[in-house]
């Protein structure tokens, strides 16, 4: 069934649009010079250091992993569970989480170093190694995601002097349970894996645990949800199109807010178990370090738990909020900021830490400092650069809400 057409406004609508491409493709040219400094001088106009090895670029490749999520959450559902009242933000999710992970790689091709050298995982295996099960897992589902976007591409009107393309594209299209299912296995695998990354540092057991893996799945579920409705309705604003019924809006916006209420759940016990109810003097040092290096506990109450959290949570679960389009866009846009927030956190704060006292410093302790570096920042504005441009032109070009909700 056709999207419902609102008629649109008049043509004074498109200088705003040709602004808003002229400002990505100046997102573009400032991420190609610091692509361009990257791969010329190699990773010393980063502030990377052997103390920090992972910084801006690896906040971003986390952060736009996990907002992707929507792509094998709306598959599973559709495809799997036969829920078909999801079925219209199943093309829209796996486009948003097409563009995540294209992002996603583009930034880690920059943080390697050696981005010529990216297939080595492919031949040299290490099956011992979490972050070599991540690339594989990475590798393929992003395949997966280029099957699931043919037939989206093929079915526009770029294609329609061309039928054996488009007969294709309906030949994959047949291959869309098969796809969720491995989408599915692939995601589950590589968004616990990236928190095994952190969670088998024993070393920092109390903020790295094994209720890492758990908790990244939760947290891209409901980024990935609440990202993928969150730019259905700004697109939908932008056009001045119904482009999903009100009914399934409300569907979405509860399934972000039961899966965040999850997360929240398995956060707050991790939390008291690991730092309310233990008193054991390692876990005390250990809390006092942490607490003295970084912003973290004031981040995790008063960022990731209440203002991501529980204010989004009781606005997508309010009944009368969740209608009103404007506090149901902030929410999501809670939820977003609150995944990335948790990917910084994750990846700085515990990893500044120094894992016991400095020697010789009579209880003070000693922290690495870090700030990106101007050429850091302008890949990083590239790449968003790229993955606006991308979705703009894919949500003017590509038939992403082909139908509606019954």
């Amino acid at each position: 069934m056709a999207v419902t057409q609102i008629p649109e406004k008049q043509r004074g609508g498109i200088r705003p649009f040709h602004i808003w491409l002229v400002s990505l493709g100046a997102m573009l040219a400032v991420g190609g010079w610091g692509i361009y400094q990257t791969l010329w001088h190699g990773l010393q106009v980063t502030n990377l250091t052997d103390q920090v090895p992972w910084g801006l670029w690896i906040t971003h490749d986390l952060s736009a992993i996990a907002l992707g999520a929507g792509a094998f959450t709306f598959s599973a559902v559709v495809y799997l569970f036969r829920i078909k009242r999801f079925e219209p933000m199943a093309r829209i999710a796996v486009f948003v989480g097409f563009l995540g992970y294209t992002s996603a790689m583009l930034a880690l091709a920059m943080d390697i170093g050696r981005p010529d050298r990216f297939w080595h995982p492919l031949v040299y295996w290490n099956v011992h190694s979490v972050l070599w099960e991540i690339t594989l897992c990475v590798i393929l589902y992003s395949t997966v995601l280029v099957i699931e976007v043919l037939p989206i591409l093929f079915e526009s009107r770029l294609f329609d002097n061309r039928p054996r393309w488009r007969a294709f594209g309906h030949k994959l299209h047949k291959l869309t349970p098969v796809m969720a299912v491995l989408g599915l296995a692939l995601s589950m695998l590589h968004q616990s894996s990236l928190g095994a990354t952190y969670g088998v540092l024993s070393g920092r057991a109390i903020w790295y645990k094994p209720s890492m893996p758990v908790m990244f799945i939760l947290s891209a579920i409901a980024g990935g949800v609440a990202a993928t409705l969150l730019v259905t309705m700004i697109v939908s604003k932008l056009t001045n199109r119904e482009l999903i019924n009100k009914f399934l809006r409300r569907d979405v916006a509860r399934l972000a807010a039961f899966t965040l209420l999850a997360y929240l759940y398995l956060k707050l016990w991790d939390w008291a178990a690991t730092s309310y109810y233990s008193q054991a003097p390692g876990t005390a040092d250990a809390l006092t370090r942490l607490q003295a290096t970084t912003p973290y506990t004031q981040s995790f109450w008063w960022i990731e738990v209440f203002l991501c959290g529980l204010v989004p949570a009781a606005i997508l679960l309010n009944r009368r909020m969740r209608r009103q389009e404007w506090p149901l866009m902030g929410a999501l846009f809670l939820v977003v900021f609150g995944v990335i927030i948790n990917r910084w956190n994750v990846t700085l704060s515990g990893l500044v830490v120094p894992p016991q006292w400095s020697p010789g410093v009579l209880g003070r302790t000693i922290a690495v400092a870090y700030t990106p570096s101007w050429v850091e920042i302008a890949v990083s504005v590239g790449v968003l650069g790229y993955a606006f441009l991308a979705f703009t032109l894919g949500a003017k070009y590509l038939p992403l809400f082909k139908r509606e909700a019954t």
